[in-house]
């Protein structure tokens, strides 16, 4: 059996899912950072199985070492944010952040 362009959408589509659930579900800040990650590796499995089975180029792989980039630079953003909300309000439970105070 030879994997091709449907296995890899099948699994973007469930990175994708249970990416988007998490984002849904978690209360806690990690939590919902995390879901964001699966979604944007999702977007990068389905940059590199459409650049590679359909356009046939490395357009595909280009865009994706941007999604890993603008990964990496929003999870450090992210967590510098999560560390500074933690030691004003002692929690980084999003249901607890109600004041927008400078």
């Amino acid at each position: 059996m030879e994997i091709g362009l449907i296995h890899y959408l099948t699994v973007a589509a469930v990175l994708f899912g249970f990416g988007l659930l998490t984002v849904m579900t978690r209360k806690n800040a990690v939590g919902i950072l995390l879901g964001v990650e699966l979604i944007l590796n999702a977007a990068a499995l389905n940059f590199v199985a459409f650049g590679h089975f359909v356009v046939g180029d490395a357009a595909g792989q280009v865009f994706t070492v941007f999604i890993i980039v603008l990964a990496a630079s929003e999870a450090a953003i992210a967590l510098a944010i999560v560390l500074m909300v933690y030691r004003n309000v002692r929690s980084i439970m999003t249901d607890r952040l109600t004041s927008l105070r400078g």
